[in-house]
């Protein structure tokens, strides 16, 4: 299926060894894979062959068939950055709509989203877009991802 010689079988949310042997940067939607080839930022391909459909965070590793690793990156990507007076109640109704959300103090951010941003307005949140890696809060019942509505 690929000529890559290199092939990523496992994947763990941190690193065992003290040097990765090379890193792998993706956007959230490209973090979620159980089988895709990569491109390192060395320029070397890694197929990567997962038992299951895996959400890959920033520093995590993938598990090379020899025991190397690599390292996960999140990428910079177009994000939306919410600030309120109120910001639990902004968080509440982002939430309500089932958006992955990364959660900071003082800030939210989301993947843009033109419908969100005009309710944000309307219940006096501020927004603008940003460049940012995009590392989500996880699912309420453990690890993972949640789903907008259109899932």
């Amino acid at each position: 299926m690929t000529n890559s010689a290199l092939t990523a079988t496992r994947y763990t949310d941190h690193a065992h060894q003290p040097n990765a042997v090379g890193q792998v940067t993706l956007d959230y939607d490209a973090r979620f894979l159980r089988r895709k080839v990569v491109t390192l930022t060395d320029g070397r391909s890694v197929l990567v062959d997962l038992a299951q459909t895996t959400s890959l965070n920033q520093g995590g590793v993938l598990v090379l068939d020899n025991g190397d690793e690599i390292a996960v990156v999140a990428a910079p990507e177009p994000l939306l950055e919410i600030t309120a007076d109120d910001l639990t109640r902004v968080a509440w109704h982002v939430g309500n709509r089932h958006t992955p959300c990364q959660i900071e103090p003082g800030r939210l951010l989301i993947q843009h989203d033109h419908v969100i941003r005009d309710m944000l307005a309307k219940i006096g949140a501020t927004t603008r877009d940003v460049s940012e890696p995009f590392t989500p809060e996880g699912g309420a019942y453990g690890m993972g991802r949640t789903h907008s509505h259109a899932h």
